[in-house]
């Protein structure tokens, strides 16, 4: 099975450092770039869903890759901001791409590990039988969820889309009668290798929106302090950073191994690490305690932020643009967090 195409999409309205920090003036400017390590972040607009944004960046893949849609027999939707409880967003997004009626199309409820999931699922749907090309999408908009004075959550996410063709093989590429072929984009391929995934929900609250779900439907306006003095609002995201950090630091090094193990590979056969940009400071530590050069290992969010489950294919999509992977290239991705969930494959670029 192999990635044949990625594209993303970023909303339109850019929220800059010197913005947020004009909110917050016992911060500044250095301080949060130097943390987290994000200069800027793309905010959905108040009337843009996750569906919206999804749907451009299915889009752009299509025109950059000269994809059509009636190639396209399954939709997965990676999200946890749905346009509706019911129906799929999928569902939704079939129609709106115009996607054939005979293809399957659902929604699954992860974030930061979310990219990986959805390869793995893809992966088996088309060595089943189920499907031939699988359209892997992801969308968030975390910053709806968050409070505005929780300037830690604001400084460090951003929304986006990303989106992904994952096929038993290369597609002919389809050129519609508007756009000259060589403007489109070659065709990729990228085979996925064999996976890695874990959970842990017992930590299941240091990452949460407590309300708006069955278990809690109507907002509570409760407000708690939690051990380290942050603010946890039951109707806006709560993250314990700290707890998080240390099931990174706990499970990440054990999932390498194992999915190392999987691929019957040692570490010095990855030329590239892609991992789930979360924030600078975690990455970094992440890259020492699993001892992975800094020539090899991906660390770029400053103009995005952590788009959640669309970081590691807005990563591979720029890694690709600069050169820094391409034919000939094995290249781990890895993501980890809400769940708490985690998971890794190898990708082998032909």
């Amino acid at each position: 099975m192999y990635i044949t195409a990625i594209s993303y999409y970023l909303p339109e309205r850019v929220m800059t450092n010197e913005e947020l920090v004009s909110e917050f003036p016992e911060w500044s400017v250095e301080k949060v770039a130097k943390k987290v390590g994000v200069n800027s972040r793309h905010l959905a607009a108040p009337d843009e869903t996750a569906g919206d944004m999804a749907e451009k960046a299915a889009r752009r893949l299509f025109d950059e890759y000269g994809i059509s849609p009636q190639d396209i027999d399954f939709v997965l939707l990676c999200t946890q901001s749905p346009d509706y409880h019911l129906p799929s967003t999928a569902c939704l997004l079939q129609h709106r791409l115009g996607i054939p009626t005979t293809a399957g199309a659902l929604d699954y409820d992860l974030a930061c590990s979310g990219c990986i999931y959805g390869l793995a699922l893809a992966k088996g749907l088309i060595a089943a039988g189920i499907a031939h090309n699988v359209l892997l999408l992801t969308a968030e908009t975390y910053n709806k969820y968050i409070h505005p004075s929780d300037k830690s959550n604001r400084a460090i996410f951003g929304d986006g889309a990303a989106a992904c063709l994952i096929s038993a093989k290369s597609i002919v590429p389809f050129t519609p009668p508007s756009l000259p072929s060589h403007s489109l984009l070659t065709p990729l391929s990228i085979e996925i290798g064999n996976f890695a995934l874990g959970t842990d929900g017992a930590g299941a609250n240091n990452l949460i929106v407590k309300t708006g779900g069955s278990r809690q439907p109507s907002p509570t306006g409760i407000v708690t302090e939690d051990e380290e003095g942050h603010e946890w609002r039951d109707d806006n995201l709560y993250m314990n950073g700290s707890a998080i950090f240390n099931f990174t630091l706990d499970a990440v090094p054990a999932m390498m191994e194992r999915v190392l193990q999987a691929n019957g590979m040692t570490k010095d056969q990855v030329d590239y690490y892609v991992f789930h940009q979360a924030n600078k400071f975690m990455l970094d530590t992440l890259r020492m305690v699993c001892q992975l050069p800094k020539d090899k290992f991906y660390i770029d969010l400053s103009t995005t932020g952590n788009t959640v489950s669309s970081s590691v294919l807005i990563a591979l999509r720029d890694c690709l643009d600069r050169q820094l992977i391409g034919p000939g290239s094995t290249v781990m991705v890895a993501g980890f967090g809400t769940g708490l969930s985690l998971g890794s494959t190898i990708l082998k670029f032909q």
